[in-house]
């Protein structure tokens, strides 16, 4: 059976280092086999969480069954001020149960070595809410782990990150096909 595992790229921006980060993550997981969901929020207007109508939103709804179908999930975001940013956030919040019992782990793209524990405020509210396994090995890269790539955009240029993004990708996939926290057959 393969391992069903989505990699969602919360950032909005267009030149997005997160997503970088997340693309290596995919293909990582693609090559351990693992039937890989790329997901991009950019392509998905999404609501504000509004705790009623936003969650009958027709992306909503689809963003939903898919992280419903998952048995993992990686999770690529920015740090802006500190902290994973609000559309990571507002997702979980207008996708809610499809979070109960998965896999999840983290890739944070951060302008400085300051915000390491962003991420945390995150893993609780998963932990705490949907009874996640977070996978305690996450990816942080700062801007210098970053430059020009063979296809002239930018792509990982430290070795060490790299390796940690593809460390990730296979302990999450393992993961995925060790634990049945959520029952499923």
């Amino acid at each position: 059976m393969k391992h069903k595992i989505a990699v969602i790229s919360c950032s909005l921006n267009k030149s997005s280092r997160s997503r970088i980060l997340a693309q290596q993550a995919a293909e990582s997981l693609s090559s351990l086999q693992a039937e890989v969901e790329f997901i991009d929020l950019q392509k998905f207007e999404l609501p504000f969480c509004d705790g009623g109508s936003a969650y009958g939103d027709s992306n909503v709804i689809h963003l939903t069954k898919r992280i419903t179908e998952m048995d993992a999930v990686l999770l690529a975001v920015p740090i802006y001020n500190y902290y994973a940013n609000a559309a990571a956030k507002n997702l979980i919040e207008l996708t809610g149960k499809a979070w109960e019992d998965k896999v999840v782990g983290f890739l944070a793209a951060a302008g400085g070595h300051s915000s390491y524990m962003s991420t945390m405020s995150l893993a609780n509210q998963l932990m705490l809410d949907f009874r996640c396994l977070v996978v305690p090995r996450f990816v942080y890269a700062t801007g210098s782990d970053f430059g020009p790539g063979a296809d002239g955009g930018e792509s990982i240029i430290d070795d060490k990150i790299a390796s940690r993004v593809d460390e990730l990708a296979e302990t999450t996939f393992k993961l995925a096909g060790s634990l049945n926290i959520s029952g499923k057959q």
